[in-house]
């Protein structure tokens, strides 16, 4: 009870506040015009928390271990049952009550109350306790685990999402470029200025910039539908996200990458289950060990029957025959065709595997961080080179357009120079959202929360 209370204190300010994020963001979605509605990160990992399935199931897992822990305590308790039968006899035998022999037709009823209770059994139903108790412990970090692991999803699908959206802006304004180029185009092919296929190649570059603007618009929808399959909402929902105004110039505070793994590892759900791991098997080890030791069990019951063949009442039979019995049953292991041996020589093996399990998590931990912390320093040098090479094709395809109004050059120079430009600038949208996201991914690692 006391271990519930805690629980029960330490988690009731959490999910309160779960709770009423919660609220406000349905709120918003049945007051708000469903035109209009438009989701942060942080309303989608609130969100998320509380109606992912992948979270939802692990709270039924821990519902189960919580369970679990309750029975696993009331083993503790003494059983008991109750049983009543009714039994005709004839011929020689038995009376089932007086226990005398007999030759003629019994009717006879008994009723009895059993109980028994272990009072020593190698402590392994301490042991098994413990355990659950510690199996109870570890379903709340799986809990946090499923939450960090949809909250790192819902950012990558945002971040991307956020990306498809500005190559959106991209692509419509290389579009009225080139729209406003070939109206250029036409009125100098009308007048004999250009040949026509000079012409042909400024539509044929309209018609490109409209396909990559559809392609842009397409790849955006396809993930917001990602967005909604992960916060599971239903098909219907008008969905879209906030555009967050990001002013991320690449500049981000790199840590030792080393400080970095030890606070993952002291922050991390995953290897605190891992540990966890370790002491549940070695809980395994004490109770197939217990199996060694003798069981001590009290034992009682109270019975009461009737029988035909005496001559008194229903009642006073019952009232004659009621009797009372208690014992004690020792029950010591002496050979078991090695069952025993083999469950501890396995629970050991568990404790070996458990270890190792724990530092192959711990290696991949560390590969994730060192990937993250590399990306996150290249990404800082790969979007200052893309943010020079933009400008510069910006300032290229400027000065191509001016040329081109003049006719100074033809359609088919603008052309390269509109593509050389239009690759620059989605290099460094890409470069810039790849470096928002491993900047994020080394705040989570820290144990920091994840913020746009």
């Amino acid at each position: 009870m006391k271990k519930y209370f805690i629980i029960l204190i330490v988690l009731f300010p959490l999910l309160s506040k779960a709770q009423e994020k919660l609220e406000a963001i349905q709120q918003k979605l049945t007051e708000t015009d469903p035109d209009q509605v438009i989701w942060s990160l942080q309303d989608c990992i609130d969100y998320a928390a509380l109606n992912n399935l992948t979270v939802l199931d692990a709270q039924l897992d821990a519902s189960s271990a919580a369970v679990n822990y309750k029975q696993s305590k009331q083993q503790r308790l003494p059983n008991l049952t109750g049983s009543a039968s009714e039994s005709y006899s004839r011929g020689y035998s038995i009376d089932p009550i007086t226990s005398n022999y007999v030759n003629q037709d019994i009717f006879s009823t008994s009723t009895s109350l059993n109980t028994s209770i272990t009072l020593f059994q190698g402590s392994q139903l301490n042991n098994q306790i413990d355990q659950n108790a510690l199996l109870l412990d570890q379903s709340a970090l799986f809990i946090e685990e499923a939450k960090n692991n949809i909250t790192l999803s819902l950012t990558e699908a945002y971040l991307q999402a956020l990306y498809y959206k500005e190559a959106i802006a991209v692509a419509q304004n290389t579009l009225a470029g080139s729209q406003q180029e070939s109206k250029i185009a036409k009125s100098r092919y009308d007048a004999g200025a250009i040949a026509k296929k000079d012409y042909s190649d400024a539509l044929s570059q309209e018609a490109s910039n409209n396909y990559k603007l559809i392609q842009a618009q397409n790849s955006y929808e396809a993930q917001l539908l990602l967005l909604r399959q992960l916060l599971e909402l239903e098909p219907e929902t008008n969905f879209d996200i906030v555009d967050p105004d990001i002013d991320y110039n690449g500049s981000t505070l790199l840590l030792d990458k080393v400080d970095v793994y030890h606070n993952a590892l002291n922050t991390l759900p995953e290897i605190a289950a891992s540990k966890l791991d370790i002491d549940i098997s070695e809980k395994d080890l004490e109770i197939a060990k217990g199996a060694y030791l003798p069981t001590l069990s009290l034992t009682g019951s109270l019975g009461s029957g009737y029988t035909s063949i005496q001559d008194m009442s229903f009642t006073d039979q019952f009232d004659i025959n009621f009797n009372q019995r208690l014992g004690l049953s020792l029950s010591v292991p002496i050979f078991n065709r090695g069952q025993t041996k083999a469950n501890v020589q396995n629970a050991k093996i568990n404790i070996e595997k458990a270890n190792i399990a724990l530092r192959t998590q711990e290696k991949e931990l560390y590969n994730k961080v060192e990937t993250a912390w590399r990306n996150a320093r290249s990404s800082q040098e790969q979007l200052l080179a893309a943010e020079a090479a933009r400008n510069a094709a910006k300032d290229s395809y400027e000065l191509a357009q001016k040329q081109y109004e003049v006719g100074a050059i033809n359609t088919t120079d603008l052309v390269l120079t509109q593509n050389t430009y239009s690759n620059a600038e989605q290099n460094y949208i890409q470069a810039k959202y790849l470096g928002i996201l491993y900047a994020q991914l080394l705040q989570f690692y820290q144990g920091n929360e994840i913020k746009l």
